[in-house]
Parts: structure tokens; sequence; C-alpha cells
């Protein structure tokens, strides 16, 4: 039995297994197992090299990476939203590499990078899965292509981006985690747990082969998330979920379709239907800020803002300016959300700034 299989044998006994007190132990030792495992497939794959891979130097404000099964078109809405050439076509696997194109919005630019579709079973290599998820990883929102005709892609795709260690809308836990070379396993929590016990949690480390490590949490987590911890490698990513193909749904199975996926975009890029709002919805779940600089006695510039990711700070756009800024700098003068007043004095670089702020800098 490979290790694929121990996996796929693992899941199914954790499926028909309910999680409680009394099994908890028992799923935090199969999930560490499972984690073993896939370790052992990623580092056997990265042995033997992959294909030629993909790469594609990031440009503009953010990147945003279009993952989704064959044929349910990712391209078509690519060349929609950032003017690009993708090859469209009624069959699979129309795009064979990677092809990058720009949405320009709201004076952002963002990077849209259209992959091949991928297959049930791309975290383990199937197809060029590997290749697609990886660039996954590196970007800095993963957007689903959902055929309107095909729902339950979405579940699966979620686990192709999990098994790869892809954390979707997910904030990293606070999770310390020292060894050392003598002492045993000490585990501290700054809050009550009352996800996992601190008896499993202490298993867990030994299935890792960690027996002598200083411990500190500062958030409830469970099981999978105090593995991510350990293993260190997780990604952090934000998602957005596109139901493409929309127009070809009647006006019931829309309606049931929205209310299963209540947060996805529907749009039908042929009929240039819904890609406003995906434009807006893209923009928004990046966390977009855009700040105004001013110079002193002198007008904004209101054709230029900064694009910066929330949280920003005074110190972020002092950074993004010049990192002497940071060391120079005395005051800085807001107008806009996040001023009580226009023109509000601040000597502190922690302030933090809202979208559409118009920021004047004064150093020394």
């Amino acid at each position: 039995m490979d290790q694929h299989e121990k996996i796929r044998e693992i899941e199914a006994a954790m499926t028909k297994a309910k999680y409680n007190k009394a099994t908890e132990h028992w799923f935090g030792l199969m999930k560490s197992q499972i984690a073993k495992l896939r370790e052992k497939i990623e580092k056997k794959a990265a042995g033997k090299g992959g294909g030629e891979g993909f790469f594609v130097k990031r440009t503009g404000d953010a990147t945003v990476i279009l993952v989704g099964f064959p044929s349910v078109g990712k391209s078509t809405l690519m060349n929609a939203i950032a003017g690009t050439k993708s090859k469209v076509a009624a069959y699979d696997f129309t795009t064979l590499d990677c092809i990058p194109g720009t949405l320009d919005y709201k004076n952002a630019k963002i990077q849209i990078l259209d992959v091949p579709g991928i297959l049930s079973g791309a975290a383990f290599g199937k197809g060029r899965g590997k290749e697609v998820l990886a660039m996954a990883r590196n970007a800095d929102m993963v957007l689903f292509i959902i055929d309107a005709m095909h729902p339950e892609h979405y579940s699966a795709l979620l686990k192709e981006v999990y098994d790869v260690g892809i954390r979707i809308d997910k904030r990293k836990p606070e999770v310390k985690i020292v060894r050392k070379t003598r002492g045993g396993l000490s585990i501290n929590s700054t809050l009550k747990l009352s996800k996992v016990s601190f008896e499993t949690l202490s298993a867990i480390l030994k299935e890792f082969k960690m027996v002598n490590a200083d411990v500190v949490i500062r958030d409830n987590i469970d099981i999978d998330q105090f593995i991510d911890a350990i293993e260190g490698n997780r990604k952090y990513v934000h998602s957005l979920v596109c139901v493409s193909k929309a127009d070809l749904l009647s006006e019931k199975e829309l309606q049931q379709l929205k209310e299963q996926l209540p947060n996805a975009v529907f749009v039908s890029a042929e009929k240039n239907e819904g890609l406003d709002e995906l434009k807006e919805r893209i923009f928004t779940s990046l966390n977009f800020v855009r700040v105004f600089l001013k110079e002193v006695n002198k007008k904004p510039d209101l054709d230029a803002p900064m694009i910066l990711s929330r949280p920003c700070m005074i110190k972020t756009v002092c950074e993004r300016i010049h990192r002497d800024f940071v060391k120079k700098f005395r005051f800085a003068r807001v107008w806009g959300k996040s001023a009580k007043f226009p023109g509000q004095q601040f000597k502190g670089l922690e302030k933090l700034l809202e979208d559409g702020d118009i920021v004047e800098i004064h150093v020394r």
C-alpha cells in the first residue's frame, strides 16, 4: 500500500467516526499521520524533479490566480476582464501554459493568471496540478471558477488547495513552538482551549518526534491548526468564488445556487453579465487601500493613488515612499475617513488609514 492509499484509508476511517472528547486523541493521531504521509509524498516528488513548470514575474499591486477544473470558462473570463487573448475552445485543456494579464480597476493594477485546469488528485501530481497549485501558494488571492452546471466542483477544489498547504480565508494562528535539547514538553495557553485538550496536543507533538519543546498558544486552535503550526509551511490566502456560465441556469436553479454559494459572484463572460460586480469584488477582497499623497501647500494628486493593503498605517506609506522617511518622520496630516477633521495632525507612525485618505508627510 503506497502513501496515497494510506491517506485515503485513514480519511475514510475518519469520515465514519464521530469527533468528540472520547475520539479526539485518535483524530489527532490520524491527522498527524496524514500530514506526515503528505510530507513524504512531497519529498519524493521533489527528489524526482518536476516538469518544466511555470514562471511568471509578479507585477502590479496584487496577483490573482484563476483555479478551476478544465472547460469551466477561465480563459473566456480572463479575456473579458483583463483584455488578454487566451485561447478558448469547447474542449478540455485549451490552456496549456500560464497566461498573465492585468485588470486595471480603481487605479489598481491587478495581475491575473490564467493557468491550465486541474483534476482531482492535482495536489499529488495529477496532470499539471502541482505546478498550478504551487503558483496559487504565491498568489495574493485564489479566484475559484465554478461551472454553473457543476457546483460540486467547489468542495473538490477546496480539498486540492488544502492538500498543498493553502489555507483559504483564514488567519495564521498564534502558536509559538521552540524546540530545545532537554526538559520535555511545556504547553501553555493564554486562553481556554475548547476544541482540543493539552493531552492531545502533547500526543501530536510526540507523533512528530518533538519530545522537548516549549509551546505557547494565543488562539483557541483545533487539531488541524496545531499541525499547521508544527509544519510551519502553510500559506494563508484570500479567495473569491466565481460561478461561470450562469446564463445557462433557469431562474429557479440560479436562486438555489445562490443560496448554496451565498458569497459567490455569478457571471456570463460571453454575455458580459456580472463582470462589473466581479471586478469590484476582486478589488474589495484584496483589502486594498488607496492613499493619495499631498505635498505641503499643494493639491493632492488624485489621479495616481498609492495602492496598499490593510492594515495600512502611516508607517506603511513612509516605507513605500523611501525607507528614510520612517527615520526622519515628524508628523503627518490626514484628510479623509480616518481623520476627525480635515488636515488632522498625527505624530504616530501606527495611525491606521482608510481607503481614499489624503496624506501629507512631514519629515526632518
